[in-house]
């Protein structure tokens, strides 16, 4: 998850860019996002949420200001607020509260959001990989090591040089 963050990041900050943000708040934002200044460009999506609730965007600035800042709750739910306004459903924004909801300790609930994530069309093939991965690892958090395994061996045929899968073989094997 954390070496998606960054990849993440760059992907949501040229996404501001390239939609031409009417507003300065949503330019405001992304430039602290891109600064490193979390805790300010979480208060000026804030503000552009508060001026449109209706905002997508201000509400997926939100969200990645508050993941960055580690409030995963805060963030799955400026997440959820995207979609609830007639954002874009990418598999980055599924992935990202997929990420979320493992952190806060749901399992069930981020595979649901990893399921969402992979059957998106705008998935990238870097992407997908790391959904399919964070699925294994969800499965595991929820004790279905049978599902995890056999998502394992699906994963692992199709990234056979995947390291860290084969890590994860292992010890699944002692499962």
């Amino acid at each position: 998850m954390k070496r998606y963050t960054g990849k993440l990041t760059a992907v949501v900050l040229a996404a501001f860019m390239l939609t031409g943000c009417g507003s300065h708040l949503l330019e405001d934002g992304t430039e602290l996002l891109r600064e490193g200044s979390y805790e300010e460009a979480a208060a000026v999506f804030q503000e552009a949420a508060d001026e449109d609730a209706k905002d997508p965007e201000a509400w997926r600035g939100l969200g990645l200001a508050r993941w960055e800042q580690e409030d995963y709750e805060g963030a799955l739910e400026a997440f959820q607020s995207v979609l609830d306004n007639d954002g874009k459903k990418t598999g980055e924004l599924y992935n990202l509260m997929g990420n979320c909801a493992m952190r806060l300790n749901r399992p069930t609930e981020a595979l649901n959001y990893y399921s969402l994530g992979i059957a998106s069309e705008d998935v990238s093939e870097a992407m997908l990989q790391e959904m399919r991965f964070n699925e294994i690892a969800a499965y595991e958090m929820t004790g279905d090591m049978e599902s995890a395994k056999a998502k394992l061996a699906q994963y692992t045929a199709d990234y056979p040089d995947d390291e860290k899968a084969a890590k994860e073989a292992a010890f699944l094997e002692t499962r």
